[in-house]
């Protein structure tokens, strides 16, 4: 077999469904989130804005945040030693394992190396606890959502439409009475900005007699009074069974867990191998964690500024006649519906107009939804907004993108 035409065969229709990735190396500036410097190929360089970090609120530039960090380098070390069974439990783990706890108000804690291994450990190390379990998962839910209950249980789903209560109640109602369930949604949708009914989801759950295990991903940090997400602002967060998060979108670090029970907790911690085999975060990231979850449970006046900015952009863009797809959240996502129209506008953002906003194509959304995803944060100002509105006004005609209803055609 000629293994290499393989691989090549495989790139050539990426390139041409128009939606090869290419990454722009990227150098932000201390101090000064969310700009950076653009190191193009040639080894030029120039200044951009960067328009859809999910460092939300800049926290990763947060001095209260890098001095954790230093800190901690100073004290511990660089790496953590190993897996938390081995020798990689420190104390900076410990903390971050009861500030996470505490934030949720669950009485444990599981930190992971990332959101995503926490949501696939998670969700498949829960078939190997509850034997027979039936997950029913929104259509929309994140990849590691997906790919941790086709590793755990293929047969034992159920899928149901997106933000559906109806067609949600239809399948747990056909299930057998006595089988395990749970229902596995997130909080905020990241790529189109709408919002879980949290109440309604949890009355049937407990109508069912159903577990509830909560994506609150692109929530935590930036919703409730101290940041604990939607289930906080929306009062349900007790009735939640399995909390997940992750460190490394508003809190600006790195990593991933979940709260819950105790008993859940234990059960996982013992059983789920993305866990037990994986080194553990190094003590500088979870110091730096600990330190930005506790500053942002007290300054709520960062999440009022963020969700205003949101609300600014959203306002500018669809005054500019642009297709502003409906959020109800921070994401402010604008439809193209092509993935080569997509591709061209965000690299002539970037190179003529000095902002940075990379296509979302297919696979991270259905093909003909391709879409440029705008993430305003606190650090983004009006002069900012209008330089971006300007420039999607020229480039949506330049590139002859049809506006059909208000939305890209």
């Amino acid at each position: 077999m000629d293994y290499k035409a393989a691989f090549r065969n495989a790139l050539d229709k990426v390139h041409a469904e128009g939606r090869y990735r290419v990454f722009a190396d990227l150098k932000r500036h201390r101090g000064a989130f969310p700009r950076a410097t653009w190191t193009q190929a040639d080894g030029s360089q120039s200044e951009v804005v960067v328009w859809c970090s999910n460092d939300y609120l800049g926290q990763g530039q947060n001095p209260v945040v890098l001095d954790a960090m230093h800190q901690a380098i100073e004290e511990a070390g660089a790496g953590s030693g190993g897996t938390r069974n081995i020798s990689g439990t420190t104390h900076y783990h410990v903390e971050l394992e009861r500030e996470l706890a505490d934030l949720h108000g669950k009485p444990s804690a599981l930190l992971f190396t990332s959101g995503y291994v926490s949501n696939e450990a998670s969700l498949s190390t829960l078939y190997k606890i509850l034997p027979g379990l039936i997950i029913f998962s929104d259509e929309l839910n994140h990849n590691s959502m997906i790919s941790g209950i086709r590793a755990g249980g293929r047969e034992q789903r159920r899928v149901f439409r997106h933000n559906d209560l109806e067609h949600l109640e239809s399948l747990l109602a056909a299930a057998p009475a006595d089988a395990p369930k749970l229902i596995a949604f997130e909080s905020v949708y990241s790529m189109d900005g709408d919002i879980a009914d949290m109440k309604g989801t949890v009355a049937l759950a407990k109508k069912y007699g159903a577990m509830t295990y909560l994506d609150e991903v692109h929530a935590v940090g930036m919703y409730g009074p101290r940041g604990a997400g939607v289930a906080e602002r929306d009062g349900v967060m007790d009735q939640i069974d399995i909390i997940e998060g992750t460190l490394g979108k508003a809190f600006g670090v790195m990593g991933g867990y979940i709260a819950a029970d105790p008993l859940i907790i234990d059960a996982i911690r013992s059983y789920a191998d993305g866990f037990i085999f994986t080194t553990s975060l190094p003590p500088a990231l979870a110091a730096g964690a600990v330190a930005s979850i506790r500053w942002l449970k007290a300054h709520n006046e960062v999440r009022i500024a963020h969700q205003e900015r949101a609300a600014a952009l959203k306002a500018r863009l669809i005054r500019a006649g642009l297709p502003v797809m409906p959020s109800v959240s921070h994401i402010v996502p604008v439809l193209v519906g092509d993935p080569v129209h997509c591709k061209m506008i965000s690299d002539i953002l970037l190179s003529d107009y000095g902002v940075y906003v990379q296509p979302i194509n297919y696979p991270t959304v259905p093909r003909g939804t391709e879409r440029l995803r705008f993430t305003p944060s606190p650090a983004h100002t009006d002069a900012m907004m209008d330089d971006l509105a300007d420039a999607l006004e020229t480039l949506w005609a330049h590139c002859n993108i049809k506006r059909v209803g208000g939305y890209a055609a």
